[in-house]
């Protein structure tokens, strides 16, 4: 009676807040901006994100996850209670249980690390999800079946390709290069080849706004705006798209040679389940043009972009709070919880 469930994907770029009977609450950048003078958090999620480049000397604004896993654990704990704070506004609750993701390839250390901050946020029952399964479920994919299934979640900080049957990972492999190194590799790209110094935001706005894994029609190009590496003044310069995915293809690869690996370490009935059944993109990298068509070249299988790939890994969740749902069945794979 006195319990509130809450599901979290939190995600190196974005986390997204679910609650019980309400669906997704909140979707909110994973920044916080505090003040280095006394530790106070000033800001967190989108308002945090709009200082990112442009905070004085005394405030900072970062991302306390990196490559999926927690980078700096007292500012992720403080961005969880804010958000768990956020959530339950107007509500007296004594009791929070929460079901939060990791990435499949995380160590017991990293896994213990967003255990212990959950539980210095405020929630007093904690279950900890696999990203994969999360994603699986949260697209639909009939996982508790004798056939096989196969997600891959692109996130911000780490890919996740994972073959799923009976309700259990068989086979998987997780990557720490994703979305944020497609940022990465931009900014690299317009420093070398252009000269020019530009943030995480404007990269991220390129990406977006014309970046692809292959040629697409009316391609276009972007004016950026960044400070001269030669004489520190601002300066305007175009970039095309044709250039964009030149810088993206390295990381590109990688994720692609995951999959394929995976594929190779799949039991042949299950590599016979996946070519019927195809591999489904999950995550905020399965919107970037071109890049479903271009794994279902390097593989031979059929591709197919999950709907609404951004919240497919908070809804698993959500399934997971259900009692119903048939996902109660599944444990977390290292056997435990921590207590």
């Amino acid at each position: 009676m006195f319990t509130r469930d809450i599901g979290v994907d939190l995600g190196t770029a974005n986390t997204l807040v679910c609650l019980k009977g309400k669906g997704i609450i909140m979707r909110e950048p994973s920044v916080v901006a505090y003040d280095i003078r006394n530790d106070a958090v000033r800001a967190v999620g989108t308002e945090a994100k709009e200082m990112i480049g442009r905070t004085p000397g005394s405030i900072v604004a970062v991302r306390p996850l990196k490559d999926g896993v927690i980078a700096d654990f007292d500012v992720t704990a403080a961005m969880l209670k804010r958000f768990i704070r956020q959530a339950l506004k107007g509500s007296v609750f004594s009791r929070v249980r929460m079901v939060i993701c990791i990435p499949a390839g995380v160590t017991e250390v990293e896994s213990r690390a967003v255990y212990d901050a959950a539980k210095q946020a405020g929630a007093t029952d904690i279950d900890l999800v696999e990203e994969p399964m999360a994603a699986a479920v949260g697209a639909g994919l009939p996982i508790w079946d004798a056939a096989g299934s196969m997600v891959v979640d692109v996130g911000g900080g780490t890919s996740e390709v994972a073959v799923i049957s009976l309700g259990d990972i068989v086979t998987a492999q997780s990557i720490r290069i994703a979305g944020d190194d497609f940022d990465e590799a931009i900014i690299n790209y317009v420093r070398k080849k252009h000269n020019l110094l530009i943030g995480e935001r404007t990269a991220e706005q390129i990406k977006i706004e014309i970046g692809s894994a292959k040629p697409y029609e009316n391609e276009g190009d972007i004016e950026i705006k960044g400070r001269n590496q030669v004489d520190g003044l601002p300066k305007n310069v175009i970039i095309t798209a044709e250039e964009v995915r030149s810088a993206m293809a390295d990381p590109i690869a990688q994720i692609i040679d995951t999959i394929r690996t995976t594929l190779e370490k799949t039991p042949p009935e299950l590599a016979a389940d996946i070519i019927d059944r195809g591999i489904t993109l999950t995550g905020g990298g399965a919107l970037l043009r071109g890049f479903a068509e271009l794994i279902a070249e390097n593989t031979g299988m059929p591709v197919s972009v999950a709907p609404n790939p951004l919240d497919c890994v908070v809804l698993g969740t959500a399934k997971r709070l259900e009692a119903d749902s048939g996902f109660d069945h599944y444990v977390f794979r290292r056997g435990k919880r921590f207590r």
